[in-house]
């Protein structure tokens, strides 16, 4: 699994001009991605690092303050981009795969004592987003 977790001041995620997830103050938005080898083991130790990473304010982590995350799928992650112009999916989970394992993060996340809000898997979303320092984290968990 891999993460990009973003410190926002706001953000939001719209489908269809709906809102289906919004930051209600300052949190984190991340944006996780699955390839077909992860499992438990990887969403476990993801929510963890994302829970207690120590990039708000003062070095706290989300858990610290019980801060808001914004999840959001994104496959994307996966892109591979080596050769020629147009990115291949080849090493990101289908979404049988990868839905099951989202959701598995996002209540990892709200077992923590989060508040988490999220996009609409596989849906064409539209995300807004205030950064934070600006303070960007590329984050890894990888297979056993």
């Amino acid at each position: 699994m891999r993460a990009v977790v973003q410190r926002a001041t706001r953000a939001k995620v719209t489908v269809a001009g709906e809102v289906v997830g919004e930051l209600p103050g300052p949190g984190l938005v991340v944006l996780v991605g699955v390839t077909p080898g992860d499992g438990d083991a990887q969403v476990e130790h993801l929510a963890r690092k994302v829970a207690e990473l120590r990039i708000l304010r003062d070095e706290l982590s989300a858990v610290d303050v019980t801060a808001p995350v914004l999840v959001i799928s994104q496959f994307t992650l996966y892109a591979d981009t080596r050769k020629g112009r147009r990115p291949t999916w080849n090493q990101a989970a289908p979404g049988p795969v990868a839905e099951p394992l989202v959701e598995a993060f996002v209540a990892a996340l709200r077992g923590r004592g989060l508040p988490v809000a999220t996009g609409r898997f596989g849906a064409d979303m539209q995300v807004e987003l205030v950064n934070d320092g600006p303070v960007t984290i590329l984050l890894e968990s990888v297979p056993d």
